[in-house]
């Protein structure tokens, strides 16, 4: 799938993988309704890895955008 095949999946709550990542990360997912100290924060995208910490901020790159390999995790 493309990325923006994707993009309303992760709005609905789903993870998503790129099939050609061969490393530590696990999925992303979106993060529509933070707050921080009582004040509402934009949504934005978390990447957990096996790593520790294991939850990052993803930003996606241009390869990411244009990629066809995006696919839902269960």
């Amino acid at each position: 799938m493309s990325f923006n095949e994707i993009l309303p999946l992760l709005a609905a709550g789903k993870k998503v993988i790129r099939a050609g990542w061969e490393g530590s990360e696990e999925y992303i997912f979106l993060v529509n309704d933070a707050t921080y100290q009582g004040e509402a924060v934009n949504p934005y995208f978390l990447i957990k890895t096996d790593e520790t910490p294991s939850l990052s901020m993803f930003q996606p790159t241009s390869c990411d955008l244009l990629a066809t390999d995006w696919q839902l995790v269960d």
